[in-house]
Formats: C-alpha cells, sequence, structure tokens
C-alpha cells in the first residue's frame, strides 16, 4: 500500500522535472490515501513504546550511537 505506490512515484517525477507545485499536489494526496488507511504503518517488528514514533525511534538510536532503527535499515536495503 506504501511501497512504490504510483502518486507517490508521479510525485518525485513531477519534482524531478521542476513542477513543484504539482508534485506538492500529488504528495499530499498519496499522504492523505495512506493516512486514512487507519493501518499500522509502522515496519518494526518490535514491540516498544515508540512503535509508530519513527522520529522519536530515530533520534534514540542517533542518541546512544549504535545503529538505524532495524526497521530502517531493512527499507535501506
Amino acid at each position: 500500500m506504501i511501497d512504490n505506490h504510483e502518486l507517490e512515484k508521479r510525485a518525485m517525477e513531477l519534482f524531478k522535472a521542476g513542477r513543484t507545485s504539482e508534485a506538492q499536489r500529488l504528495q499530499e494526496q498519496f499522504l492523505a490515501e495512506v493516512m486514512a488507511s487507519g493501518e499500522d504503518l509502522c515496519s518494526c517488528p518490535g514491540d516498544c513504546a515508540y512503535h509508530g514514533k519513527c522520529v522519536e525511534c530515530v533520534l534514540i538510536h542517533r542518541g546512544h550511537g549504535d545503529h538505524l532503527p532495524h526497521c530502517l535499515v531493512n527499507v535501506a536495503r
């Protein structure tokens, strides 16, 4: 539902073409559609207090210099 979403892929094409306002409109549409699903969007398999709170999770991992959260490491590959 999120990965390789056609709206977001088209938005990136428009950003690269310099059509920023149209790209932003599509990106907002993509975000609204995904957020309206009501699904758990966190890809982390862990069960912790920061599940679904990506910014806080990344800050914690950066703060102790261990690694990125496992869910982001797997996405980057």
